[in-house]
């Protein structure tokens, strides 16, 4: 690449706040790549090998992907795992029952005994990170359609794997970053045996709920504890009653000597996905279009979950997972576009386009390759606007929000494979899908959801887009259908007997092709197949090709700073520093949160802000132990300017000497624009203190045999 010099205050200000090539504007950091000098320089005081390598002692040896969307981290020499509450959601909520409500009281294990088992969930450790970018990309031209050079990727990426020696516990993965410019090839080891140790009550470990959700002042406990276990060699193995408590390579001492402003943290994880190098076009179009469409879509779904979880007991432990999910999503969209608006981002990377264009316009090579980049985009990005909008609102309303749609399309599936090779497996997979959701799921509850969301699907669709169907049709046979069981098949149900019924497939097979919802959604899935996907699909295909050029000319125009991939759930880091911001003028908040601040909040009774007698209690008695700071005062959640994103839930944060000092679980909601465009004035990450996370453990739970495995530093 040839070497450019940066000149002006204008690009120097646009690089540094919102395209993220140094840390002070943002990045999500390769492991292997770090910036180790400008690290040290903030107040870094270890190396970039005690962060990540290849031997035993190195901090990526303690953080593991957790069930794949979520980070943990390792605390204890006995695999102790530490994790976000809602993180472990799924498993706190399926070990729960009226009886044994664990979500509102919390869950602490005596002993390694009474831990519990989680079918399906993993912990994978990154042990090795390469480029491969030479390997993947070989016999790959410029001018090959991006099928052509996919299926040459994929090709080359199988080879890669299958000539990739690891050992017998080993696997890897590649992936793509930026945009198809280079890739990196991951080696990795899975544990498949992780148990359930410890979870606060609800009432802790999601204080707030939705109120308080992606925003600042935060006061929630949002952690949960797990555990490791592997054979009696300390291999990963499905799970066993003769399994033991995994010694790891290495673990995190935890700090509890406190924070202040200006600390130099660091965030080690996983963030799934981000956006930070569009045309201001697709930021425009996100913002304006986009964004409206899906908050409007889960705003409908959760009027009545809400209200239904309000009324009834059942309803609340049922749908508590789902509908923290919905909500999540919800309400970080609504703060995106808070973000974006606030701090002028479309304007912001239309200014640096034009400084783009201005770079290019003065070297030859570059304007022959990247003169028409941001015009070619901007054309086909406008012209897909309308497909776009239409694929996304008919997967936020088929796939995302409602279970009955959801549940009818697999169902459709099935019919659609009858007399094909593949039937036995499409069938097998469709049953025991909707066995699944059948346990938590109230067909009322979701048929008043489902009939508002079609009535909405009608309306907002392009009127070219629509399916032949009419929304009266849809509603109509939501109220005689299999699907939701208001029509039995042999006197039974589907909700809860479709594995038995299944059994006989010639009535099963029938039932189905009677049904008039599955017949009615075959016409909603013809007009998108035939009138959306094709145009959104191709639209992409050749947005992805534009894209992987622009990239590789931002790269070039801007040599000299050293740009950050996009998050694609692999192992990132993140570094900044403990700092408060201004929300909105005249009001400043500070970084760190009390529990003075969780009491002023308590409501007896809410179902957001109640709180257990006993944490009141410990309150009243001012019992804070060791976790207390120098004014006496126990220390709830803190901010910082780590770049976070979803998937960097449950990342740890480090202080300098790789400590941890507190457990990453939120973004403010004005900084939650960060995934397409992050501005270090107001984007900050949210973090559990440690020191509340002990203090819970000890003088909440009681649980001191947890606390006495960990490496405490004071």
């Amino acid at each position: 690449m040839k070497k450019m010099m940066v000149r002006g205050s204008l690009l120097f200000t646009l690089l540094a706040s919102y395209m993220g090539f140094a840390q002070q504007g943002g990045g999500m950091w390769i492991p292997t790549e770090l910036n180790e000098k400008e690290m040290k320089e903030m107040g870094l005081q270890i190396s970039s090998k005690d962060i990540f390598s290849t031997g035993d002692k190195s901090i990526n040896n303690a953080v593991a992907h957790f069930g794949g969307g979520c980070t943990s981290e390792v605390i204890s020499p006995q695999g102790l795992l530490l994790t976000n509450h809602h993180c472990g959601y799924g498993q706190i909520q399926s070990h729960s029952s009226l009886e044994n409500d664990y979500l509102t009281d919390g869950f602490w294990a005596k002993e390694l005994k009474d831990e519990l088992p989680n079918k399906g969930l993993t912990a994978t450790f990154i042990t090795k990170i390469e480029n491969v970018t030479k390997k993947i990309l070989k016999g790959t031209k410029p001018e090959m359609t991006e099928e052509q050079r996919e299926t040459i990727v994929k090709a080359n990426i199988e080879k890669l794997t299958a000539e990739t020696k690891t050992s017998q516990f080993q696997k890897t993965f590649t992936r793509a970053f930026y945009k198809g410019n280079e890739y990196y090839q991951f080696t990795t080891e899975t544990f498949e045996d992780v148990r359930l140790v410890g979870a606060p009550p609800s009432a802790i470990g999601k204080y707030g709920n939705d109120t308080d959700n992606w925003v600042w002042p935060r006061h929630t406990g949002d952690f949960a504890m797990f555990r490791i276990y592997a054979d009696k060699n300390n291999n990963p193995a499905e799970y066993s009653a003769d399994n033991v408590p995994y010694k790891p390579k290495h673990h995190l001492p935890v700090n509890i000597g406190g924070i202040k402003q200006n600390d130099f943290t660091f965030v080690y994880g996983f963030p799934g996905s981000t956006d930070e190098y569009l045309p201001a076009a697709s930021i425009e179009q996100i913002k304006e279009s986009l964004n409206p469409a899906r908050i409007n879509v889960r705003t409908i779904t959760l009027s009545h979950i809400d209200k239904k979880m309000r009324e009834d007991n059942a309803t609340r432990i049922a749908y508590a997972s789902k509908q923290a999910r919905i909500s999540n999503a919800h309400k970080k969209w609504i703060g995106e576009n808070l973000g974006l608006n606030r701090s002028n981002a479309v304007e912001k990377r239309k200014q640096y386009e034009a400084e783009f264009t201005k770079r290019i316009q003065n070297n030859k090579k570059l304007n022959a390759e990247y003169g028409t980049i941001i015009n070619d985009l901007n054309t086909v990005v406008i012209a897909n606007e309308k497909f776009n909008l239409a694929y996304n609102v008919y997967a936020e309303t088929f796939g995302s929000n409602s279970e009955t749609y959801r549940m009818a399309l697999a169902l459709n599936n099935v019919l659609n494979a009858v007399g094909k090779p593949n039937y036995e497996e499409v069938k097998s997979r469709a049953v025991n899908q909707l066995a699944g959701m059948h346990k938590d799921y109230n067909a009322e509850l979701d048929a008043a959801i489902s009939s508002d969301l079609i009535d909405n699907y009608y309306k907002v669709i392009p009127t070219e887009l629509l399916p032949s169907s009419t929304p009266e049709a849809v509603k109509t046979a939501l109220a005689n259908s299999v699907v939701n069981g208001t029509k039995k098949v042999n006197g039974k149900s589907f909700v809860g007997n479709i594995q038995e019924l299944a059994k006989d497939d010639k009535s099963f097979i029938a039932a189905l092709k009677e049904d008039a919802l599955i017949k009615e959604l075959q016409k909603v899935v013809d007009a998108n197949q035939t009138k959306v996907a094709p145009s959104y699909l191709a639209n992409n295909a050749q947005i992805t090709k534009l894209m992987r050029t622009y990239m590789k000319g931002q790269m070039e125009v801007f040599s000299d700073k050293k740009i950050f991939p996009d998050a694609n759930s692999t192992l990132r880091v993140t570094y900044g520093k403990v700092d408060g911001y201004n929300p909105r003028d005249a009001v400043r908040y500070d970084p760190i949160t009390y529990i003075d601040g969780v009491i002023e909040k308590y409501v007896p009774g809410d179902y957001e802000f109640d709180l257990p007698k006993h944490m009141v209690d410990l309150y009243d008695s001012k019992d804070y132990g060791d976790y207390k700071d120098a004014t006496g005062k126990l220390p709830i959640n803190f901010i910082a300017t780590n770049h976070t994103t979803g998937g960097n839930s449950g990342s740890p944060a480090l202080n300098a000497k790789g400590e941890l000092i507190g457990l990453n679980f939120d973004r403010v909601w004005e900084g939650t624009m960060s995934d397409l465009n992050y501005d270090p004035e107001i984007c900050r990450n949210i973090m559990v203190d440690a020191r509340y996370i002990l203090w819970v453990v000890e003088k909440y739970a009681g649980a001191q045999r947890l606390i006495d495995e960990m490496t405490i530093v004071k």
